[in-house]
């Protein structure tokens, strides 16, 4: 799930490892930093959403050490829908994806991509069953001039909404900020 703000963008995932109906690990963290300001949210099958993410990241690092500076927020997420697009005809990835950053003189951006390559720029989104119950009341809630401890608040209220109407809720999430000053885990819940 994710937040979008004036000043930062605010992530959160569940924090399971799961195969089937089998829960391997509650303490994966699916959240991967890109570059010092940039983030990328993951969810679907474990190889292909830790490899996937693993190939973006490296290829922002390269895209930096070649050019001396790094991808926009924007450059990011177009990159990445090119990427899920190109590997639709040889070998789909099974992996839905939030990519938040913050850039300077641009601000905070977010944007959803899903595993068929389409991208929007949003404001709030979510994927998975958790996002059924959330996306409606982040909505509701969402407004540009969120503080940092409004939207933490606003994401407690979904993670909370998850746990009680969800029949398989996983036990803990993750939740992460980026904005000019960086990346930084906001809380464990």
């Amino acid at each position: 799930m994710g937040l979008s703000c004036k000043e930062f963008v605010l992530l959160c995932t569940d924090m399971a490892a799961t195969s089937q109906i089998i829960t391997m690990k509650d303490d994966e963290d699916k959240i991967f930093a890109l570059d010092s300001h940039k983030l990328v949210s993951t969810n679907g099958e474990p190889g292909d959403r830790v490899r996937f993410a693993e190939y973006i990241e490296a290829n922002c690092k390269l895209y930096q050490l070649r050019n001396g500076i790094p991808l926009s927020t924007k450059a990011v997420a177009n990159f990445t829908r090119s990427e899920l697009a190109k590997a639709l005809r040889k070998g789909p990835k099974a992996t839905n994806l939030i990519i938040a950053g913050y850039d300077e003189g641009a601000g905070a951006s977010m944007y959803h991509l899903d595993y068929l390559g389409t991208l929007h720029r949003m404001n709030a989104t979510g994927y998975g069953y958790g996002a059924w119950f959330v996306l409606s009341m982040f909505d509701k809630l969402w407004r540009p001039d969120l503080t940092q401890e409004e939207a933490l608040e606003v994401m407690k209220k979904g993670i909370d909404e998850i746990k009680k109407r969800l029949v398989v809720a996983p036990p803990t999430f993750c939740v992460k900020i980026v904005d000019k000053d960086g990346i930084r885990t906001m809380a464990t819940i």
